[in-house]
Formats: C-alpha cells, sequence, structure tokens
C-alpha cells in the first residue's frame, strides 16, 4: 500500500500520541514509528530508552500537567509517579484507539527528503530494514536521550554514571556518594541516596531557586493559574514568598542565584534542602578534577568518593535526520515555534520546548495547530502561505519579558502564556480559515 499521501509519526511518547490523536481527529493519513513495544516514551521504566527511575514523580501537578482532554482521575496522587503516568498513557493509547497507527519494536534510523517526499528508513525487532516514501515527517522522540556527561581533569578510579544509568538507590548503599548537578534529577537522586549511602555530597556550580511542591496546602503549580501576572511583579512576589517557606539556602552553602527567579527552571523538591539542613546532605563547589578516588573542588578542598553521578542533563538529538533540515543553531534546531521547519513546508518537531508549567497540553497544542496546517495545505491554501510568510518572519518574542539564561539547556525555553498564546493564534487562523474555506 502507497504511503506517499502519508505523514510519519516518530515516537509514541506524550508528543507522539498528541500528534497522533490530532492527525486522527483531523482525518489526515498517517504511520506511526515507536522503537519500544508500547506507549509511553520515557515514563515506561521498561522502555531501554527511559530515563526515569524508581523513584521518579512529576516535578508538575496532574492537573497542570496533563492532557485537558484527559484529566487523570482524582484517585491519583497530585504528584503521580513513573507508574501512574505509564498507565494513563497506555489509558490515553486505549480510549482514542491510536495503537492502531504505530509499528512498536521499529526503530527509524534516517530520514532524508527526496523531491517533495521524505524517505523514512527503519529497522524492525528481527533486524530488517524497510523504507518507504511519506509526504512529511513529525518528529517527537522526545528531548532526554542523549547524556550530556562532562569531561574532567583527570581519571576517576571508582564508579562514574550519568543519571540516564540511574534505577534504584540500591546502588548507592555502603558508599560515599557524590552528586554533581543540583537540578531537578540531582536533586531527587541526592535525596534517595541519603538512605542507603554512607555519605552524600552535592557538587554545586550556581546559584537555584528552590520551590516546594505545597505552597498554601496547594500544590504550588497551581497558584496563580489566572491572569499570568507582569514579570517583575511575579518574580518578586514569588522570591518573597519562598523566603519565607524555605529561607535562604544561601546559608547551607549553595552559591546565591545570579539571576532572577523564573530565568532558569527552578528546583522544585520540598526534601532536598531538608536533607541538606539536617547535614544527611553536603553542599560542595564545583569540580576542579579527579585523582583516584579523589575529587578536587574549585574553592581547594579534596574528599574521597566510591561513586560520582553526573545530573549533568541531556543533548538534544535526532539522530536519522541530518542537522541541516532542521536547521540546528547552537544547541537546538531553529524552529518556526519550535515546531515547524522554515525550509521544509511538511517537516515538524513536536515536544522541543521547554517551560515551567506548560505541561502535556502544551504539546497536545503544537500537535493540533500542526494538523490544522496540514489541512489548510489542501483545504484553505492562503492561510497555509499566510502561516509560512510568518514562519519566514522575524521570530516572534516568546520570552514572555523574563531574560532567561543563554546556557544551552535553555536553548527552546519559552514563557508558557505567550507560547501557548502564540500557538493558539495560528491554530485560530487556521481553524476559521478551514471553516470558512477560505482559498
Amino acid at each position: 500500500m502507497s504511503t506517499e499521501n502519508k505523514y510519519a509519526v516518530i515516537g509514541a511518547g506524550p508528543s507522539g500520541l498528541a500528534g497522533a490523536r490530532n492527525l486522527d481527529r483531523a482525518g489526515i493519513e498517517f504511520d506511526g514509528f515507536e522503537s519500544h513495544d508500547d506507549v509511553g516514551g520515557l515514563w515506561d521504566i521498561d522502555n531501554p530508552h527511559s530515563t526515569v527511575y524508581e523513584s521518579a514523580h512529576l516535578i508538575s501537578s496532574k492537573s497542570t500537567t496533563a492532557f485537558t482532554e484527559f484529566p487523570m482521575a482524582d484517585s491519583v496522587a497530585d504528584y503521580p509517579s513513573h507508574v501512574e503516568l505509564a498507565e494513563y498513557f497506555r489509558d490515553y493509547a486505549d480510549v482514542h484507539d491510536l495503537r492502531k497507527h504505530f509499528s512498536f519494536g521499529t526503530t527509524v534510523v534516517e530520514v532524508t527528503p527526496t523531491d517533495s517526499l521524505w524517505q523514512v528508513t527503519s529497522r524492525g525487532r528481527d533486524g530488517e530494514i524497510t523504507s518507504a516514501k511519506y509526504r512529511g515527517v513529525i518528529i517527537a522522540n522526545g528531548t532526554l536521550s542523549k547524556p550530556n556527561m562532562p569531561t574532567f581533569r583527570g581519571q576517576f578510579s571508582g564508579e562514574l554514571l550519568h543519571t540516564n544509568e540511574y534505577r534504584s538507590a540500591e546502588i548507592f548503599r555502603g558508599k560515599r556518594v557524590l552528586i554533581i548537578g543540583a537540578g531537578n534529577s540531582g536533586c531527587d537522586i541526592a535525596v534517595d541516596a541519603v538512605h542507603y549511602a554512607d555519605s552524600v555530597d552535592l557538587s554545586v556550580r550556581r546559584g537555584y531557586y528552590f520551590v516546594p511542591k505545597y505552597l498554601f496546602g496547594r500544590p504550588s503549580d497551581t497558584l496563580n493559574q489566572g491572569k499570568p501576572l507582569p514579570p517583575w511583579i511575579k518574580q518578586r512576589l514569588d522570591t518573597l514568598v519562598l523566603k519565607q517557606f524555605t529561607g535562604d539556602p544561601v546559608r547551607f552553602g549553595f552559591p546565591a542565584p545570579d539571576y532572577k527567579i523564573y530565568e532558569s527552571h527552578p528546583v522544585v523538591n520540598s526534601l532536598i534542602l531538608h536533607h541538606v539542613g539536617h547535614g544527611d546532605v553536603q553542599v560542595r563547589a564545583d569540580i576542579d578534577g579527579f585523582d583516584g578516588d579523589s575529587v578536587h573542588f574549585v574553592d581547594g578542598s579534596v574528599s574521597d568518593y566510591d561513586l560520582v553521578m553526573c545530573a549533568t542533563g541531556y543533548h538534544l538529538d535526532y539522530p536519522f535526520i541530518a542537522r541541516k533540515h532542521l536547521d540546528w543553531a547552537g544547541a537546538a534546531p531553529d524552529l518556526f515555534l519550535n515546531v515547524a521547519s522554515r525550509r521544509h513546508e511538511n517537516l515538524f518537531v513536536l515536544g522541543m520546548v521547554e517551560a515551567s508549567g506548560l505541561g502535556w497540553q502544551g504539546r497536545f497544542e503544537q500537535a493540533e495547530m500542526v494538523a490544522k496546517l496540514i489541512k489548510a495545505r489542501t483545504d484553505a491554501p492562503a492561510a497555509a502561505r499566510e502561516f509560512d510568510a510568518a514562519a519566514a518572519g522575524p521570530p516572534p518574542d516568546l520570552s514572555g519579558g523574563y531574560r532567561y539564561l543563554t546556557l544551552g539547556r535553555m536553548a527552546y525555553y519559552v514563557n508558557k502564556d505567550a507560547y501557548r498564546a502564540a500557538i493558539k493564534r495560528h491554530i485560530g487562523l487556521l481553524d476559521t480559515a478551514l471553516t470558512e474555506g477560505r482559498q
């Protein structure tokens, strides 16, 4: 059967399912490719490409994270575990009958343009290579797959791991442990380690804002869900609230942040300061180098460890497509609204966006915009041309007035309110044109 009028969707995690759902309800034919045996992406801990660990839970609450059309049950915890989330995505796929569109156990190995189509080459469970031509491609294989493993001066003689290898806190039992990096994963894992390790140290390069999971008895991200406050007001107000709830982390040895709150992703964790305050975790300076089992820090101190865990994040990775097709610029592709290629009208990426509070609904809206644009290519071409003109013009300001840090991991970071407003604006324009049948 010919695939030349179909789209290829790569990945059946949250973004891939959002893409499949929106293409399906728009009547757009597509084939899905998923290397694992089921849906859910990284939230299925049995997925060989999963980066979750046994204790992993959402750092955002269920009500701000779930798809709007598919809220999580009342019985699900405010901050669900990976077990509950894997079940959530399986249920979502079942309710909307999405599995039928995917070939599971099938890994996409190459995507190349050929004339006006795309050739998608995949490898099945049995190793058989298959190629087919598609009308377009929607990449949704996630952003947390290629570990960012730093290099260090010298050699460490103990265990040196990245968090993508971490599953169970048992690996810390009876060991002197150093966690490098105090982001959300690093703090989560440090909290795990205190119950098993002989000692736990946390190496920190820069200052962080620590947000407890509950404020005033409610999940902290459910506060101020109405009209967004101007950045300067929200930053000042929330900084004052945090000082009342968490005090000043500098007194525990953390560096003072050299930026304002929300200019980088905060650490959402109610326990790390508790354990630092109880002496279970010691805050250390940045790493200078290794020497056997000794770690030298930039402040001149030295300590010995059995295990070093690098909580140093991930690189974006779309290994099956040449970077030029995604117009890579620095640490991330340069895409219109983080979604649409400016070079190819039928190439899209879903999920390449980070924003505090965006949730999976933000990814769903990305997919909704893509589906409506694909429909408009044939049913309302004038609206599609207007979209292309916007994509070719100056990039929109998606910062919401915040001055985000110029770090690699912030390369595709946006303000959720500004971003969703921009996406919804284009959804509205396309929807109106499709309804009117504007040619």
